[in-house]
């Protein structure tokens, strides 16, 4: 008896399947165009711009011995240790930051006042005539030192060169997605560069970059970028005391301590590591900051010490987050890591109507 011959499935037409394509790969852009980018909040064009802060010390961190990323251990928890006021009751005790220690410091030079003063009542010496009185010299009144502002710190620690990568969650218009992120540190102790990619399979990248100096305010940029399907920059330009912009928009005034929107979560960072007993829980603090377009002030308060738990490991951090300005504004929520420098590990950035993208460390790389 003869087999009758199998039935060959009939193949799927062409057309149908490029049209289904399509369709993929243009709701993928809408979502990308529809999400925010990490780290961004909607600036205030007519926000008042506050007085920069002042620092007193800089330490810079050295590069950290970093594994490769599959051999990367996880970072252990441990408390958030508080250091605190030094007052002379309690400097003995405050416990020393287990930090590496850092490879320069900088700091303001100081008036040499070691020069012996002439005692009070002390007659002083005459010219030729020795039965003249001469009238002593007048010693010159010294100006105080002007008072610090509100917020300001007494010293920052920048953090060594490090790369870290992040995995990214969001929701925009009722539909979930996820993508990837790439923040690359690198200074000198002179110079800085910063550069956060973000991307996304078949959506491509944008990427926000930040260049600067360091100076004994921390981190001064000179250029920042944003950058998808098109280019805008900022420039920092302090001999003219202005910040100029790409867009064609007006110029804002330039201050001393003046950020962007990426180098003002590395400036963050370093006052915390800096400073650690100057920011405990409800404090806040204020950094005039500038995006490709115009200059906010952002103001963080710190919410709470958290234990997270993070693709990369487990991680104390500490919170601390922005909150919506005015209408149709960010919050804009940001931990930090005491055990990696102060460190950002995670980020979250909601919209008022729900949508959101959290952005959560995954490995840590040498650059």
């Amino acid at each position: 008896m003869n087999t009758p011959p199998a039935r060959q499935a009939p193949a799927l037409p062409a057309r149908p399947l490029i049209t289904l394509t399509s369709l993929v790969v243009l709701a993928h852009v809408l979502l990308l165009q529809a999400a925010p980018l990490a780290w961004g909040p909607v600036p205030d064009p007519q926000a008042t711009a506050p007085r920069p802060f002042i620092t007193r010390t800089l330490e810079i961190k050295p590069e950290p011995a970093l594994a490769s990323a599959p051999a990367a251990p996880p970072v252990r928890a441990q408390p958030v240790r508080r250091r605190p006021p030094l007052s002379p009751s309690n400097r003995a005790t405050a416990p020393e930051l287990t930090a590496p220690p850092a490879i320069e410091s900088i700091a303001p030079a100081t008036t040499d006042s070691t020069a012996p003063a002439d005692p009070p009542g002390q007659p002083a010496e005459t010219a030729a005539t020795p039965t003249e009185p001469v009238a002593p010299t007048p010693t010159p009144t010294q100006t105080p030192p002007p008072p610090p502002l509100p917020g300001a710190s007494t010293a920052l620690t920048i953090p060594g060169s490090v790369r870290l990568k992040y995995a990214m969650t969001g929701r925009a218009k009722n539909l979930d997605y996820s993508a990837f992120a790439q923040l690359d540190w690198l200074q000198d102790g002179q110079t800085y560069d910063a550069k956060m990619v973000v991307s996304a399979l078949f959506l491509g990248s944008r990427s926000m970059t930040s260049s600067g100096r360091i100076t004994a305010d921390g981190l001064a940029p000179t250029r920042f970028l944003d950058k998808s399907r098109s280019e805008r920059a900022a420039h920092f330009q302090a001999d003219k005391g202005t910040i100029s912009f790409s867009a064609n928009t007006p110029d804002a005034p330039w201050l001393r301590g003046a950020q962007d929107r990426l180098s003002v979560f590395l400036q963050l960072g370093s006052l915390l590591a800096g400073a650690p007993a100057s920011y405990p829980v409800g404090a806040s603090v204020s950094l005039y900051t500038a995006g490709p377009r115009e200059v906010d002030t952002w103001t963080f308060t710190v919410e709470s010490e958290e234990t997270l738990k993070l693709p990369v490991g487990e991680a104390a951090t500490l919170k601390l987050t922005r909150k919506p300005q005015r209408d149709h504004d960010q919050t804009v929520e940001i931990w930090f890591a005491p055990s990696m420098d102060y460190l950002p590990v995670r980020s979250r950035i909601t919209q008022q109507n729900g949508d959101f993208i959290d952005q959560q460390l995954r490995a840590v790389e040498k650059p």
